[in-house]
């Protein structure tokens, strides 16, 4: 499976901005069964989880930091997950990696996801 990430800039604080990516690849067999989830990584820091969402976009879960201002979601007619960011803060200054995984378990920790786009830079100024 490969994961594209894109949609990352440079935007002020209080702005919005949409991520996606897309999955594809010939092991994508069925992409609902793919569980989807975001992580950061802020320089100097490791990286973090964001937001996951099942395989069937019934279940989502975020971290305490975006709650309320990030809403994930995907669109599996077209093998693509999205992260809305609303009200954004310098603290979310970071490059966003998307991540994938065959596991419903969605562990919020980079080990439970084995697949991985290459990440695309949000800069939040203050």
């Amino acid at each position: 499976v490969q994961l594209q990430a894109s949609g990352g800039g440079l935007v002020q604080a209080g702005d919005s901005l949409r991520l996606s990516c897309a999955a594809s690849g010939p092991t994508l067999s069925a992409f609902n069964n793919l569980a989807m989830a975001w992580f950061r990584q802020a320089p100097g820091k490791e990286r973090e989880f964001v937001a996951s969402i099942a395989g069937s976009g019934g279940s989502r879960r975020y971290a305490d930091s975006v709650k309320g201002r990030f809403t994930i979601s995907r669109d599996n007619a077209n093998n693509m997950a999205y992260l809305q960011m609303n009200n954004l803060k310098p603290g979310d200054t970071a490059v966003y990696y998307c991540a994938a995984d065959w596991s419903q378990s969605r562990v919020p920790q980079p080990r439970g996801y084995g697949y991985w786009g290459q990440g695309t830079l949000v800069t939040v100024s203050s």
